[in-house]
């Protein structure tokens, strides 16, 4: 049986020819030349025009593609190199930093962590010091006005006396008067405690025109009369009386100072225990040697007690030291007195508080978050203190009848 087969349409190849390639044949051959002529770019019109009327003219040498620049292979170093520059820069760092960290050894509480760091400080300390390798931390030091901070000095320098023996006088002792003309010096200084009531007492001080603040704030956190290695401040505090010739010195000390160990104790001196006679008696030598050394330089020592805290025992061990110190200010009347915070600082009950009522019933925060510290409050509560007692000591008010009478001549 025979298929029958269409005739092939219009669009469909015939034999492979289709109807655009008759077209495309039809068209004159000047028609395409043109067409293909524009489709070139002029350069290379003008080359193939060259070439085609001098057949001599050699031909263009094909260029060569650019090679790209072979791939640097990175090889990591050897991990021993590293090892070696980590090593040499913390050796270099230990005999720079000797003699801050042989200080600090020193430092350390009484036991056998301090006596290894000693055995490994101090000879580091030595060669550092050999190499001349301390001299830049040194310069540094120096630069900051800190030259003393690498010294270890546990020399209690104090008057080689008690305290003078003073005869009672009848009546009401004549109070010093200052006035604008004449105005009272003070300067404060101690340990982290004394930082804000100090801002206060300044404050305060700078508000009363017969009151001359100097010499700054002078609070050093860590430091205190058991450890002069630490800080010396037997040393410090007579030096700024002679530099700043102060009529009042505020102190604060004993924050840090509830320990059982003690540096620059007297030949044959041992301490044996916290709280012990033998410690009390240190510890009062110390503080009374410090309010004798500023009455031999005619300055008046006020000295702040410390306060009640949120830890039961810390509050024991400064109520021992409070003891000493009130006792060691009541030997000396007329040259030096006690400020106790502790009752000023106590709840209702007696025990610790944050807040307390101010004169208008409202609460304020007077405490640090640490149980310890003092916030604004609390060190304005302190301030009010010491310029009242000022007030019993000195005449700081009765400049203000005779500016009242000048003006009303």
């Amino acid at each position: 049986m025979s298929s029958s087969r269409l005739p092939p349409s219009g669009d469909e190849p015939v034999g492979g020819w289709s109807l655009e390639d008759a077209a495309a044949e039809q068209r004159s051959p000047t028609e395409g030349g043109d067409r293909a002529a524009e489709q070139r770019s002029p350069t290379e019109r003008g080359d193939r025009a060259g070439r085609a009327a001098d057949p001599l003219a050699p031909k263009p040498r094909p260029r060569r593609p650019k090679k790209e620049p072979p791939p640097v292979e990175r090889r990591p170093g050897p991990a021993g190199h590293a090892l070696v520059v980590v090593v040499v820069a913390l050796l270099a760092s230990l005999f720079l930093n000797a003699p801050g960290l042989h200080k600090s050894s020193h430092s350390l509480e009484d036991g056998w962590q301090r006596d290894v760091a000693l055995a490994v400080t101090g000879p580091l300390d030595s060669v550092s010091h050999a190499l001349l390798l301390d001299r830049p931390r040194a310069a540094v030091k120096a630069a900051l006005g800190r030259s003393a901070d690498d010294t270890i000095d546990t020399d209690v320098a104090l008057p080689a006396s008690g305290p003078a023996t003073t005869t009672p006088t009848s009546g009401t002792p004549v109070r010093k008067v200052f006035t604008r003309e004449k105005q009272l010096r003070l300067w404060v200084a101690g340990d982290s405690l004394v930082v804000v009531p100090a801002e206060s007492i300044v404050r305060a001080a700078g508000a009363s025109p017969v009151i001359e603040p100097v010499g700054g704030i002078d609070g050093r956190v860590a430091t205190g009369l058991e450890r002069p290695d630490v800080f010396n401040w037997f040393r410090h505090i007579p030096r700024r009386l002679r530099e700043l010739r102060p009529g009042v010195v505020v102190l604060g000390f004993g924050g840090n100072d509830d320990h059982g160990y003690m540096t620059g104790l007297p030949e044959g001196v041992t301490i044996d225990g916290f709280d012990t006679p033998s410690w009390r008696r240190e510890y009062g030598r110390r503080a009374g040697g410090l309010m004798d050394a500023a009455a031999r330089a005619g300055v008046f020592v006020v000295w702040i007690g410390l306060p009640i805290t949120r830890d039961q025992e810390q509050t024991r061990r400064f109520d021992a030291i409070n003891a000493v110190v009130a006792a060691q200010a009541r030997k000396r009347p007329g040259r030096a007195l006690y400020v106790d915070t502790y009752t000023t600082f106590a709840s209702n009950t007696g025990g610790f508080t944050e807040y307390l009522e101010d004169t208008s019933g409202r609460l304020i925060k007077v405490r640090a978050a640490d149980g310890v510290h003092f916030e604004r409050a609390g060190g304005d509560m302190i301030a009010r203190e010491v310029l009242r007692q000022l007030n019993r000591v000195f005449d700081l008010t009765s400049w203000r009848k005779r500016v009242a009478g000048q003006a009303a001549a």
